[in-house]
């Protein structure tokens, strides 16, 4: 058989055991590690296990953390992990310089991330009901940034460990917000309110919202190594807030975002 019937073989081998929107992506297919280009950037995409190539997928948008890419979150197991169990499509746009640009409205990552999102839609048929934007440390901070400019079709923000200044006025808002943060963190630091309140991570949320008093639920736990405090802002005029601390530093703790992702898809709880 000559090189080229064996090219051509492989080739439509390939394609026929392919994800029809996956193959359609790019000349030469991106996923996972390997980055979509998108004008002078890119990003990662990775499909659920077991996606038949045609139901919508709920979007989990992840931003990575500072002097990272999208190619270590698409393999994370901590946020690949619970997008690929969970029929989630996972997508991780990568910052300029490792980084991103969250400290004031006028950054360009806005833009860029709904150019990532609107080029996602073009190749995969994405659940526009159930877009998840998240991130941890630096990329957390990002996902409040994203939230708070361009927010108003995001179902839920889920962040790990990063804030932006309580005191920031938001155009826009998710319908919910979910925060996981460190009592002990000298990283991204915890912020503390007045007189140590350890509310004081979601308020600039609450006061978006018109939230009243929250609710204490106790405590709670995925893993035995980490146990969360968990208060609720439901009874708010235009959202819903979590709050979950826990007394250790900066890290995304085992199972938190799987167990988001549970309780807003309606599935049964899991692990991991």
């Amino acid at each position: 058989m000559s090189g080229h019937m064996i090219r051509t073989l492989l080739t439509a081998l390939f394609m026929s055991a392919a994800p029809a929107f996956a193959v359609g992506l790019q000349d030469t297919p991106c996923h996972a590690e390997v980055p979509c280009q998108l004008g002078d950037r890119s990003y990662h995409v990775l499909e659920p296990d077991g996606w038949d190539g045609k139901t919508p997928l709920p979007v989990l948008l992840h931003f990575h953390g500072w002097a990272r890419q999208g190619d270590l979150i698409v393999k994370h197991g901590r946020i690949a992990g619970a997008t690929r169990k969970r029929g989630v499509l996972l997508v991780a746009p990568n910052g300029l310089g490792k980084s991103w640009d969250f400290w004031s409205a006028r950054t360009d990552d806005v833009a860029f991330t709904n150019a990532v999102l609107d080029d996602v839609a073009k190749h995969y048929p994405i659940d526009r009901t159930n877009i998840f934007v998240s991130g941890y440390s630096f990329g957390s901070a990002m996902a409040w940034r994203y939230a708070c400019q361009s927010g108003n079709h995001v179902r839920a923000l889920l962040a790990v460990a990063g804030t932006l200044n309580q005191s920031e006025t938001c155009p826009q808002a998710p319908k919910e917000v979910r925060h996981v943060h460190g009592t002990s963190d000298t990283v991204m630091d915890f912020p503390f309110g007045p007189n140590n309140d350890t509310t004081y991570p979601v308020a600039l949320w609450r006061a978006k919202y018109n939230c009243g008093a929250g609710i204490e639920n106790g405590t709670w736990h995925i893993t035995e190594h980490d146990t969360f405090t968990r208060t609720t802002w439901d009874s708010c005029n235009d959202g819903k807030v979590t709050l979950d601390i826990h007394s250790r530093g900066h890290f995304i703790p085992r199972g938190w975002i799987a167990r988001q992702l549970d309780e807003l898809l309606a599935l049964t709880p899991s692990y991991p």
